[in-house]
């Protein structure tokens, strides 16, 4: 029996030796080397947080029961609910609606700039005409320069031979009784019996219609929007139809300047059928009780005879709810005779009852004025002379002279 206990301790003894020799190499081997090495040594970067990780060691609260955190009574949350605004996605506050200038006069207005544009017509008529001799080379100079400003040839021709034959007869030299000798003369040839006033009147239970037509270019989507306007200064309710469906934005731009004054914008699909658009324009300016219903259509080439075509078809559904009002063709006057060629077109394809000018502040050809009402028979009723939203002007034949001659 002892032999078997000091058996039993000796094996004991030999396992704890081997047990302390196997931790002593592991120990040994996890020690760095002693020498000093070349590499360098790696510094991991600390573990970053898992999820579920605290920021910082929870610290120890006391922990209130339902009873002690005191609910709110059944009574106290049967309210109305109450419904709060998104600011994002809130309505856009309302357009502030722009005040134009009144028309009355507007004209006069912009005298200024109407007359350094005319300088050279007005001021070399008077110089000519003031020369100590008035001989035949003196008048061919008198028709060239009313030439050059596109007065025409037959206008041109007869204010001449008018004022050559009262130079002689009344035997007019004075600075001051030419300008009044030419003046009469002018204002003559633009006429003093058109009815210039642009017709917005309608019918008992229908809004005046007024179509705005023209070729490429000639500012007549702008024009359109100016005059809107101009009717608006005026006091008058007004409906925009973008019956322009081919030229891209078109559209949009006629309603921007509809919404400075407060006008809706009738407009239909890019592309879509202008005389449909016309149509349900009319038919909601009707609905409205509108007072003027604008009609602004494509830009037409008018070498096109498909796209005048089209023209004359916007007209006659349009006149399915009432007669045209108004049919205003827009021009360019630094085109000067060109513009011609285009109103003889239009004219061949719509009745055109008015003349609109635009950039006339752009040239000194102003002359264009007379030859197109002579061309057409129709008056110039409205005149751009500027960029500016209020820069369209009813046309007074007196003022346009005095801006032209100077005082």
């Amino acid at each position: 029996m002892e032999i078997v206990i000091l058996v039993v301790v000796i094996a004991l003894v030999a396992v704890g030796a081997i047990s302390g020799l196997v931790v002593s190499s592991r120990k040994k081997k996890r020690q760095p080397p002693s020498a000093p090495s070349s590499t360098p040594t790696i510094t991991a970067p600390p573990a970053e947080p898992h999820v579920g990780d605290e920021a910082e060691t929870p610290r120890d609260e006391p922990r209130r029961t339902i009873e002690e955190v005191g609910l709110p009574e059944a009574d106290e949350i049967t309210g109305s609910p109450v419904a709060v605004e998104d600011p994002v996605v809130g309505e856009a506050p309302p357009r502030e609606i722009d005040v134009p200038e009144p028309s009355a006069g507007r004209l006069i207005r912009l005298r200024a700039r109407l007359s350094r544009s005319q300088n050279s017509l007005g001021k070399g008529l008077l110089t000519l005409l003031s020369r100590e001799h008035l001989d035949d080379d003196t008048w061919e100079e008198i028709e060239e320069t009313l030439l050059t400003a596109d007065v025409g040839v037959a206008p041109t021709q007869e204010l001449v031979d008018r004022l050559r034959e009262r130079v002689r007869v009344l035997g007019t030299r004075t600075p001051g009784e030419l300008r009044a000798l030419l003046r009469e003369e002018l204002i003559a040839l633009l006429g003093t019996d058109f009815d210039r006033a642009v017709k917005t009147e309608g019918g008992l239970e229908t809004p005046g219609v007024v179509m705005v037509v023209g070729v490429n270019g000639t500012g007549k989507t702008t024009t359109t929007g100016k005059l809107a306007r101009v009717l608006v200064a005026d006091g008058r309710s007004v409906v925009l139809g973008a019956a322009d469906t081919f030229r891209a934005a078109a559209a949009d731009q006629l309603q921007t300047w509809g919404e400075r004054v407060g006008a809706r914008t009738v407009r239909g699909p890019e592309g879509g059928d202008p005389a449909s658009i016309a149509f349900d324009a009319v038919k909601e300016g009707i609905a409205e009780g509108a007072d003027v219903v604008l009609i602004d259509t494509a830009g037409r080439l008018h070498t096109k005879t498909g796209l005048m075509d089209e023209l004359g078809k916007v007209k006659r559904v349009v006149e399915k709810h009432g007669p045209l009002d108004e049919v205003l063709l827009v021009l360019d006057a630094t085109t000067g005779q060109n513009g011609l060629v285009q109103a003889r077109v239009f004219a061949e394809v719509v009745e055109i009852t008015g003349i609109v000018l635009t950039k006339l502040d752009g040239t000194a050809k102003g002359g264009i004025v007379i030859a197109v009402q002579r061309e057409l028979g129709v008056p110039v009723k409205l005149i751009g002379l500027g960029e500016g939203p209020d820069d369209l002007a009813p046309f007074d034949p007196e003022a346009f002279v005095d801006a032209l001659i100077g005082d």
